[in-house]
């Protein structure tokens, strides 16, 4: 399933209700695997697995969160790598 990169804004820092994210999220076949906040400029990037921008556009209605920007990402990690022996 792709996974997307979500950046969002809040004016102040985020309450979130973890579990009503959660299920609303499972109605619409997204999974939230972590985000990274930014308290001082109130920004959040979050990284999810979804059918498509519009099921995380979706889930975000019913949690009442915005989304300025949904961008298709895949995972690039470097221990993932072989790595040639030094002499």
């Amino acid at each position: 399933m792709p996974r997307y990169l979500v950046e969002r804004t809040f004016e102040g820092a985020p309450e979130l209700a973890v579990e009503a994210v959660l299920e609303c999220n499972a109605d619409d076949g997204v999974t939230w695997f972590h985000s990274y906040v930014n308290e001082d400029t109130g920004t959040m990037l979050c990284l999810y697995e979804a059918p498509s921008p519009e099921a995380i556009r979706r889930a975000a209605r019913h949690s009442d969160l915005p989304v300025d920007r949904i961008t298709r990402v895949r995972v690039l990690d470097p221990y993932s790598y072989e790595r040639e022996e030094k002499p």
